[in-house]
């Protein structure tokens, strides 16, 4: 079990962060530098959150919610660390990345140090998840699908509303949002469920089973709340 001491990884916060101010475009242009999967694996559904979500997603979350500036962030199911480092850039806080992925964790802090971000990166599979103290103010995601492994995104938005205090930013598909809505709200104890928008995902020809280039998902931008 991966047990996490949040108030001990709290305490490193870095004081007297400077808010930052960052235009839509000029996240978007960053994000697009960062490097992307080189060998995805296809168990764990690794899929890059590309920068026209990523920096939408944040930020809404910061502009329309106030859940980023200066905030606590956890990044679940990291992988290269875009969703954490459009967070950063933002001005949250802190910021942590989570995968269970080694080299996707190599990847992530290679693209902290270049954009001189301060993440930190932690090794964990999401099912093992443990914690301890305070829990962070927002948790963002772009969990498996579930297509190779059924209940993969469950898993992670039961995580995730374990952990965050404030919200939970996730990606789904479309085609799953009356269940998605039935079990955060039922299941796995959210105050609230909205789907923010729908976004086209767009998902790149990475291994052998895809037959077309590219191919355009259907995803809702959820917006969970968890209970007090």
């Amino acid at each position: 079990q991966c047990l996490l001491n949040w108030a001990i990884l709290l305490g490193l916060r870095k004081k007297g962060r400077r808010k930052r101010t960052m235009k839509l475009k000029q996240l978007e242009s960053l994000l697009g530098n960062l490097q992307q999967f080189s060998n995805p694996k296809v168990e764990l559904e690794q899929y890059p959150t590309g920068p026209h979500i990523a920096s939408r997603m944040l930020y809404m979350a910061e502009n329309s919610y106030g859940d980023v500036t200066e905030k606590v962030v956890a990044d679940l199911g990291c992988g290269c660390g875009t969703l954490g480092a459009a967070a950063a850039l933002m001005g949250a806080e802190q910021v942590f990345g989570i995968d269970v992925d080694s080299e996707s964790l190599e990847m992530a802090t290679a693209n902290a140090e270049d954009l001189e971000l301060d993440i930190e990166f932690v090794q964990c599979d999401i099912r093992n998840l443990g914690w301890r103290g305070s829990s962070v103010d927002t948790v963002v995601m772009n969990p498996p699908f579930g297509t190779r492994r059924k209940g993969a995104d469950m898993e992670f938005l039961c995580a995730a509303l374990k952990i965050a205090s404030g919200a939970v930013y996730s990606l789904h598909k479309t085609s799953t949002r009356d269940h998605i809505k039935r079990a955060a709200l039922r299941d796995f104890g959210a105050k609230t469920a909205e789907v923010l928008c729908e976004l086209r995902f767009d998902v790149p020809q990475l291994y052998k089973f895809h037959k077309k280039k590219e191919v355009d998902v259907a995803v809702d931008l959820w917006r969970f709340e968890p209970k007090d």
